[in-house]
């Protein structure tokens, strides 16, 4: 005999983690500010400022992030009380039955949802919402360490492609015989920051180096930094007389990365030491106004730092780019393994990660980041 009872039971708690889902997502004030950044859009002469047109665009689909998947919850639950009733109204348990067989697909992806938005709402950071700057370095070990970095590059590619978010690369240093020395790109989308931030610290590689005519197991290092793209509600003030700023002439790995002029620009913020570069565009000033973007990025994130006499946290959890300051190890032989050590999360499915599948080491981090 159907128990709808039980059905019924587990619907009421739907609706009572629903309630609680408007409180804490902040749903009374996300949806008014979406309407009316929506409006904004639709009217005409939107775009007649794209940088302000860009921003509002952006702001809109942060908040769309968290108002679109609750009202598609609400939805679910509404139609799930409606799929039931229709069940309890057939005539004979068979065809209840068969009724049913629709209803628990749908509390499976309830509950699905409510996962991933309890996943969202650990994005509370004032930056979370924003784009960000990733900067990938190679360490110790060479051309092996090179060749990873060139491999953790395609991996972020690859997770930020299947999470929708754009990739734009903005400065470039090749290998000396192999993969990248360094490369910064930019990401854009909502949360963008929110997530790759678990991302920032010293990647480890263990694997059979192709590189060794003697078939040998290296340890190969690579770090990431990853830094908030601002918008313009944060003000960042830097004078001329604070920076200086060099041009030259762009390099890379062929094709669109090599320029015939001096448009690369490299700006070094004198006081602080901090230095960015953009070479990707052929204009040396658009190349130099993304890098003055970068810099103010940058700037935001020290000073934060240093009013809390954290200096350390500049890094993340990166420290030196070396052995013992790992925050994961990739290990290609003699077993595979990706482990995160700081949240012990852990697959043997080298293959799908460097694909790009981090997803389960952010969320893990993360939930242990909201529960300190």
């Amino acid at each position: 005999m159907i128990e709808f009872e039980v059905l019924w039971g587990k619907l009421e708690k739907l609706r009572k983690i629903l309630l609680q889902m408007y409180s804490y997502l902040d749903i009374d004030h996300r949806r008014p500010a979406l309407t009316e950044l929506e409006d904004m859009a639709a009217k005409p002469g939107f775009w007649d400022d794209h940088n302000a047109a860009k921003e509002a665009i952006a702001k809109t689909n942060a908040l769309r992030a968290f108002v679109r998947p609750y009202d598609e919850l609400a939805a679910l639950i509404d139609d799930i009380a409606v799929m039931i009733e229709l069940s309890e109204s057939e005539a004979t348990e068979a065809l209840q039955q068969t009724a049913l067989q629709e209803v628990m697909p749908m509390f499976e992806k309830s509950e699905v949802m409510i996962a991933k938005l309890r996943l969202q709402s650990l994005l509370g950071g004032k930056l979370d919402a924003c784009g960000a700057y990733l900067t990938l370095h190679s360490g110790a070990g060479g051309t092996e360490s090179c060749d990873w970095t060139e491999m953790l590059y395609r991996m972020y590619r690859m997770y930020c492609e299947d999470n929708g978010f754009e990739v734009e690369e903005l400065d470039f240093q090749a290998g000396e015989e192999a993969g990248i020395k360094s490369v910064t790109f930019q990401v854009d989308g909502a949360y963008a920051y929110g997530y790759l931030k678990a991302e920032r610290g010293v990647h480890r590689l263990v694997r059979i180096s192709p590189f060794d005519s003697n078939s040998r197991r290296h340890t190969s290092f690579c770090s990431l930094d990853v830094i908030a793209k601002l918008d313009d509600e944060v003000d960042i003030e830097i004078q001329d007389e604070e920076l200086r700023i060099d041009t030259y002439r762009a390099s890379g790995s062929g094709g669109q990365h090599v320029n015939t002029t001096d448009s690369a620009v490299r700006i070094t913020h004198i006081a602080t030491g901090l230095v960015v570069a953009v070479q990707t565009e052929r204009s040396q000033h658009k190349n130099k106004s993304k890098a003055l973007s970068m810099l103010k990025a940058k700037l935001y994130e020290y000073n934060e730092d240093k009013k809390r006499q954290e200096m350390e946290r500049f890094y993340g959890e990166k420290g030196e780019i070396a052995w013992g300051s790992q925050i994961r190890s990739y290990v290609f032989q003699p077993y595979t393994m990706v482990k995160d050590h700081r949240t012990d999360e852990q697959t043997g499915n080298v293959q799908a990660v460097m694909d790009g599948a981090i997803q389960p080491f952010i969320e893990a981090y993360l939930r242990k980041n909201a529960a300190r």
